[in-house]
């Protein structure tokens, strides 16, 4: 596939580049806090990976036009979750501007009282290590202090759907 690049400006038109960047597979994550006020944010992110095993850190990318951005800005602790195909609903949720996220009971208080998503495949507690200013984005990096797993299976996100992770049969 192609991507055009415009001709007058030689820079690339940001609906081909997300088009394109729809085609790279990826796991999907909810991110979650409370800000200093006590009141509980989050975001879904794909942009997700782990950075290091020693320490361990992982990274997640935020949009400065996020609701959540200035409490992400600030907070020292903040839960990843990685979902499972049945948490689709929250994700689109999370992911939307303006939306009560917090109102319905799929959340718990973690040991460290962060919202945790019940029945998350995986949840990462995560202390602030360091930001990065990135373009249109914050890139948040975070020392992982505590792991969940449940053994649910994660979620997949490819041309902007939800799926589940494909099982190859044994012959």
């Amino acid at each position: 596939m192609r991507i055009p690049v415009s001709a007058t400006t030689d820079v690339l038109d940001g609906s081909a580049f997300r088009s394109a960047m729809a085609r790279f597979p990826s796991g999907v994550t909810i991110v979650t806090t409370v800000d200093n006020s006590g009141v509980e944010r989050g975001f879904t992110a794909t942009s997700f990976c782990s950075v290091s095993m020693d320490p361990p850190l992982v990274l997640v990318c935020l949009a400065e036009r996020a609701e959540c951005h200035s409490a992400f800005e600030q907070v020292q602790r903040w839960m990843v979750h990685i979902i499972a195909p049945e948490h689709e609903p929250i994700a689109r949720l999370f992911a939307t501007r303006g939306a009560e996220k917090f109102g319905g009971t799929q959340f718990v208080r973690s040991r460290s009282q962060l919202p945790q998503l019940a029945g998350a495949p995986v949840a990462l507690e995560c202390r602030s290590h360091a930001r990065y200013p990135a373009g249109d984005h914050t890139i948040l990096v975070g020392e992982v202090v505590a792991v969940s797993a449940s053994g649910t299976e994660p979620a997949l996100y490819y041309e902007r759907e939800f799926m589940s992770v494909p099982r190859s049969s044994s012959v």
